[in-house]
């Protein structure tokens, strides 16, 4: 069965679908090796972005093996009769989700923060900047900040929402952190929640908002970057861990 051009909407999902059903077909066997990204991209007329976003869902469902420095393989049935079917929203999705939507409630902080908010939005981010170098507590007082600023709201119900958008797909979120993650990108995020923090604490919602999305644009540009390129590292950042439900990205 040939690859066949796809619509743009939702790449990704259609990517691995086609690939999905290759797998399923035969036309690619067990222990096979899948054609390299590029090739994919251009057989399919996407950009490789899209096909590594693909082939990372795939790799979590299960049904491929990515190996450093070898290519992508098919794995056994054993490891296919395990695997699930990838059919949650993307990263882009979400991103964009979260950027409506968070924007919104850092506008409402702005006005409804209490002291005690503001303090606790202080000290994950200070908790943060300690950690600079420790990925997984850095990760952990990031999604902190982001959900004490929906807590600042007042309205639990958002706090909810929040909380719901970075725990979605929280595996893919770690994998596509794995391809662009450094300290460098760690410290410009500390430096847009601080940017988000000062615009709370002074009662501006305009600002709280227009900081919020800022921060947000410049995350899906990087993730999009890091998507790109064409490397993959071959170790964890430091402090990593395989991620947990519990932990997103940004």
């Amino acid at each position: 069965m040939p690859l066949q051009a796809v619509e743009p909407r939702r790449l990704y999902r259609q990517i691995a679908a086609q690939i999905t059903e290759l797998i399923a077909s035969g036309e690619f066997p067990p222990g096979a090796r899948l054609p390299a990204e590029r090739d994919l991209a251009s057989s399919l007329g996407v950009s490789r972005a899209s096909v590594r976003e693909a082939i990372i869902s795939l790799e979590i469902g299960g049904l491929v093996e990515v190996r450093v420095g070898t290519g992508i393989f098919v794995t056994s049935p054993a490891a296919q009769s395990q695997a699930t079917r990838d059919a949650g929203p993307g990263p882009f999705e979400l991103l964009q989700a979260r950027k409506l939507i968070e924007g919104e409630i850092a506008a409402v902080a702005a006005t409804k923060a209490s002291q005690p908010d503001l303090d606790l939005l202080r000290q994950s981010l200070q908790h943060m900047e300690a950690h600079v170098e420790d990925f997984a507590v850095r990760e952990a007082s990031d999604r902190e900040f982001h959900l004490g600023i929906a807590k600042a709201t007042g309205n639990s119900s958002l706090e909810l929402v929040v909380e719901g958008l970075w725990d979605q797909r929280a595996e893919l979120w770690g994998r596509l952190q794995s391809h662009f993650h450094t300290q460098e990108l760690a410290r410009k995020t500390i430096r847009d929640h601080a940017a988000i923090l000062d615009a709370i604490c002074a009662r501006d919602p305009a600002a709280a908002r227009a900081a919020m999305h800022r921060h947000l644009t410049r995350v899906v540009r990087e993730f999009q970057r890091g998507l790109e390129d064409g490397t993959r590292p071959t170790a964890r950042p430091s402090g990593a861990s395989r991620p947990s439900a519990r932990r997103a990205r940004a």
